[in-house]
């Protein structure tokens, strides 16, 4: 698994309404130390907060994991309400209509949730 940073430029190109939530962490230790190690890798999160439950969101797309039938894979690291949340269009994507609906890696969801916390943790040398 790699992830490649999504920029707040690029970011509407990138993310999808197959996108859904994958997992809340309620630690909030964890919240800012990854929230600190992002900003040291990655700069300014890839979308402006708008709300105040939400102070930073970093959008990479994932290079390694097959995601088929789609071609891409995107994955969402950011604050809630004082949890971390990681979102992901694995196991989703968007039929004709734009509508997003699960393929068969949705059962799967749970497996590629530990890699990513994994490859996260070392990453950002940070303990989920």
């Amino acid at each position: 698994m790699k992830l490649e940073f999504v920029p707040v430029e690029e970011f509407y190109f990138a993310l999808t309404l197959a996108v859904k939530n994958l997992e809340d962490i309620d630690e909030t230790t964890l919240v800012k130390e990854v929230e600190t190690r992002l900003k040291e890798k990655f700069g300014q999160p890839s979308t402006v907060a708008a709300a105040k439950q939400n102070n930073f969101n970093y959008v990479f797309r994932v290079q390694g994991i097959d995601n088929s039938p789609s071609n891409e894979l995107v994955v969402s690291v950011a604050d809630w309400q004082g949890k971390l949340r990681l979102g992901t269009d694995y196991g989703w994507m968007l039929d004709e209509n734009r509508h997003p609906v699960k393929t068969e890696k949705f059962a799967q969801r749970s497996e590629f949730s530990e890699k990513l916390k994994t490859y996260l943790a070392d990453c950002l040398e940070v303990k989920f």
